[in-house]
C-alpha cells in the first residue's frame, strides 16, 4: 500500500516579547535621530516648509542660521523625546501585528505591511502628536534677529502655543502624521520584506535560511527608498505644522486645505519639495528600524534560548 504523507503546514514561530526587544526600539531610534536622522530631517523640513529652496539653498540657510549645530535644530529635547518613544511602539507593535497577519495567511510582503502599518498608526496618535508638531515649530520659526531681545527657547514656545491653542495647537497636523507613518513605516516594512524575498531568490537560500546582516541591510536600503514615494503627505504636515511667516496662508489648515494650498503656490511639484534628502533619511531610518532591528533581536533571542 502506498504511503501518502500530509504536508506539514509550516509553523509560524512567534518570537517572544522581550523587555529588551522595547529597550532595543528606543536605544535604535535615538542612534539614528543622533547621528544623521535629525540633520537631513532638518533640510527636508526646511525645503518643505520653504518649497522655493534648492538643497544647496536650505543648507546654506540652516548653515547662517547656527553653523554645525543649526542642522541639530529641534533635536533637544522634541526629537529625543520622539525617539525614545516611537522606537520601542515601533518594534513592539509591528512585530505583534506582523505576526498575526502571518497567522492569518498572509505572505511576508503583506504580513510586513501590515505590522509597519500599525506599528506606524500606534506612534503616531500614542507618542508622535505633539513632539513632531514641535520639532518642526523648532526648524520653521523665524529667530528673533534684534540684539539685546533674549530668543525664546523650546519650552516657551511650546508653553505658548498650549496658551493660545491648547491641546489642539500642541497636536496640530497628528492626522496628517497618521497617514505619513502608516503609509511610512507600511511601505518601509513591506518593501524590505519584499527586497529580502528577492535577495533570498538571487541568492538561493530558502525561507529558513538567515539573511546576512549585508543581505538585511540591502534589502532595508530598497525598501528605505521605495518608501519616499509618499513625500506630498510629509509636505503637508510640515505645512501645518509650520512657523513660516507667510501673509497669504489660511490659518487651521487641515489636511485637504493644506494640500490645496500647496498646490495652488507651488504646483504638483511643490508636493515632492525635499524628497531627496527624504530618500536619504528613509534609508537611514529603515536601516536602523528594520535591519539593525531583526540582527539585534535574532542575536538577543538567540542569547536568551541560551540561558
Amino acid at each position: 500500500m502506498a504511503d501518502i504523507s500530509i504536508p506539514k503546514t509550516p509553523v509560524i514561530e512567534k518570537k517572544p516579547v522581550n523587555f529588551s526587544n522595547i529597550l532595543l526600539g528606543a536605544a535604535l531610534n535615538m542612534a539614528e535621530v543622533s547621528t544623521l536622522g535629525q540633520p537631513l530631517e532638518v533640510v527636508k523640513t526646511t525645503m518643505a516648509a520653504n518649497r522655493k529652496f534648492s538643497i544647496f539653498q536650505a543648507t546654506k540657510h540652516i548653515w547662517a542660521r547656527g553653523g554645525v549645530l543649526g542642522f541639530y535644530q529641534g533635536l533637544i529635547p522634541w526629537a529625543w523625546i520622539e525617539a525614545s518613544t516611537k522606537g520601542a511602539v515601533l518594534l513592539f507593535v509591528s512585530a505583534e501585528a506582523e505576526y498575526q497577519f502571518k497567522v492569518l495567511g498572509a505572505n511576508n510582503f503583506l504580513a510586513g505591511m501590515g505590522g509597519g502599518v500599525s506599528g506606524g498608526l500606534a506612534q503616531a496618535y500614542l507618542t508622535m502628536g505633539f513632539t513632531t508638531c514641535l520639532k518642526t515649530v523648532e526648524i520653521t520659526r523665524t529667530k528673533q534677529a534684534t540684539v539685546g531681545v533674549a530668543q525664546q527657547t523650546s519650552l516657551q514656545v511650546f508653553r505658548e502655543i498650549f496658551r493660545k491653542e491648547g491641546i489642539r495647537g500642541i497636536n496640530r497636523g497628528v492626522n496628517a502624521v497618521a497617514i505619513r507613518q502608516m503609509t511610512n513605516w507600511g511601505s518601509r516594512f513591506g518593501f524590505s520584506r519584499l527586497a529580502e524575498e528577492m535577495i533570498r531568490n538571487v541568492t538561493g537560500k530558502g525561507d529558513s535560511q538567515p539573511l546576512s546582516a549585508y543581505e538585511k541591510i540591502l534589502g532595508s536600503v530598497i525598501g528605505g527608498g521605495l518608501s519616499a514615494w509618499n513625500q506630498p503627505i510629509e509636505v503637508i504636515r510640515v505645512e501645518m505644522q509650520s512657523k513660516t511667516n507667510d501673509p497669504n496662508r489660511p490659518k487651521n489648515l487641515g489636511v485637504l486645505g493644506a494640500a490645496k494650498y500647496i498646490y495652488g503656490q507651488s504646483g504638483v511639484m511643490g508636493l515632492y519639495r525635499g524628497v531627496v534628502p527624504r530618500i536619504g533619511l528613509s534609508v537611514w531610518q529603515t536601516v536602523f528600524m528594520v535591519a539593525f532591528g531583526d540582527i539585534v533581536k535574532n542575536l538577543l533571542n538567540v542569547q536568551a534560548a541560551g540561558h
